[in-house]
């Protein structure tokens, strides 16, 4: 099977997660009229624990990817915000009956970042350019907070 990547949009993202940008106006002028706060952006959700920060040090992929793993997290929604002004690809999948399905492939724009919903499959962190530096906002807690599924079937996410 192959996948090819579109363009990541609020709306095309929607059923997976949460797009973080600052596009647009503004929703707050604050610190003396010097910054614009784009606010509460995210849907952090989670079913027990508490939100933590982590950093990611994740290896550069080139594309083709072959795709043979996907993860979910049922007990919080994880977000990834580049430490980098690099775009990077994000694999997402609909739920049907615990096993994941109908696969897409977004390429994030420089300055994007995103927030994954709680319990949605999605692809592992994949950089696209060095050096792969991201901070991950999730669940910190008691107890596994993931589920993986080895697809099957070869899939390749491509441009085209």
């Amino acid at each position: 099977m192959k996948i090819i990547i579109e363009p990541m949009t609020a709306d095309a993202f929607a059923p997976f997660g949460d797009l973080l940008e600052a596009k647009g106006a503004p929703d707050k002028i604050i610190n003396q009229g010097l910054c614009g706060r784009f606010h509460d952006r995210a849907r952090m959700d989670f079913s027990d624990g508490r939100a933590g920060i982590s950093i990611f040090h994740a290896e550069k992929r080139d594309l083709p990817l072959k795709l043979d793993l996907v993860e979910r997290h049922p007990d919080g929604s994880q977000a990834f915000v580049p430490m980098s002004h690099q775009p990077f690809l994000v694999v997402v999948a609909e739920d049907q009956n615990g096993t994941p399905q109908n696969i897409r492939a977004f390429l994030t724009e420089a300055g994007q970042a995103i927030n994954i919903h709680r319990g949605v499959w999605h692809g592992v962190l994949t950089p696209l350019y060095d050096p792969g530096l991201f901070a991950v906002i999730d669940r910190i807690g008691e107890g596994p907070n993931l589920e993986e599924y080895w697809l099957p079937d070869e899939v390749i996410i491509a441009t085209s």
